[in-house]
């Protein structure tokens, strides 16, 4: 007998390169799913979070140079929340 499939919500959601589509989900990453386990792995560390995004940013733009820098910059980035000043 086999196993059964494990949910995807168990599975990591990385990126796929060059497409940057979630290996697990197939959104465009980072998809939901792993925003929050971003979120959770970097608790405590913004910095970290965002130097780990920017890399990821970087290659992004790289990989996908018809796509629109500002809209990637947001896809990537906004979604972190901000320490208030």
């Amino acid at each position: 007998m086999t196993s059964p499939r494990p949910h995807s919500r168990f599975r990591p959601h990385t990126p796929t390169r060059p497409t940057f589509r979630c290996r697990t989900c197939g959104a465009a990453w980072p998809c939901s799913p792993a925003r929050l386990s971003l979120l959770v792995a970097y608790r405590g560390d913004p910095l970290g979070l965002l130097t780990y995004l920017s890399a990821q940013l970087h290659r992004a733009r790289h990989d996908l140079p018809h796509l629109d820098p500002a809209g990637l910059s947001a896809r990537f980035l906004d979604w972190v929340p901000r320490q208030p000043r």
